[in-house]
């Protein structure tokens, strides 16, 4: 094996999605992957296009979002080094439902829908961590859907702020992985009224805010406004 197929295999070992597998398993997975590299604001594909395959970011970040026909963005999620994304169309040969762009220089890894097919063949365990994943992955949405729904602008940040917590394990401080202009976009608001809720929640203890770190004051209240309690 040479050293490129070595990184990867090394770079993949650490993703949630092939985590725990055997090593013969993750060099054959290494093998089909292809780096891709895109500019910032490069469009990786658009709503639409076939789902050819999945992809796992190596560096940089990248965004999944949805058009209205008005052209108005609603962003379905934000993903980093270590995340992987795209996987249920490329499993489901169906078309990429959203579409999804760089925001920054941003390092993928491309696995191939026919050649991860083949793999499957050969290696049925990996399936189970396939389906885990996309149990998580239906969890998640359900969660935003339901906080788009029914919460107000300060209830969908606490539980953004919690998300980012839990996801990072670290309960006292979070560091937003978004500019406040994306952030607001994402959870369905406009910048103005994101900067007066975090203002507010700052006001009333609990968060404190140092540039795009977030210190959690008071978990429980947070806790309690991401329920939806006043």
């Amino acid at each position: 094996m040479n050293n490129k197929s070595s990184e990867i295999t090394e770079f993949i070992a650490k993703i949630q999605l092939w985590r725990g597998l055997p090593e013969d398993q993750l060099d054959a997975i290494a093998q089909i992957a292809i780096a891709k590299t895109y500019p910032k604001g490069e469009i990786i594909f658009n709503e639409g296009d076939e789902g050819i395959g999945f992809f796992a970011v190596k560096s940089g970040r990248v965004k999944v979002f949805k058009l209205s026909t008005d052209g108005k963005e609603q962003i379905l999620h934000f993903f980093t080094a270590g995340d992987h994304f795209a996987e249920v169309p490329a499993f489901d040969g169906q078309c990429f439902p959203a579409s999804a762009a760089a925001l920054e220089k941003t390092e993928l890894l491309f696995f191939p829908r026919t050649s991860f097919l083949v793999l499957l063949q050969q290696h049925p365990n990996l399936s189970i961590n396939i389906i885990a994943i996309f149990a998580r992955h239906l969890r998640r949405f359900a969660q935003i859907i339901e906080d788009l729904s029914f919460k107000e602008v300060p209830g969908r940040l606490a539980a953004y702020l919690l998300y980012l917590s839990e996801r990072n394990g670290t309960l006292e401080e979070v560091e937003l992985d978004m500019a406040k202009s994306q952030l607001a976009a994402f959870l369905a608001t406009i910048p103005e009224t994101l900067s007066r809720v975090f203002a507010k929640l700052s006001q009333e203890g609990l968060i404190a805010i140092d540039g795009a770190k977030i210190e959690i004051l008071d978990r429980q209240r947070l806790t309690e406004l991401a329920a939806g309690k006043k």
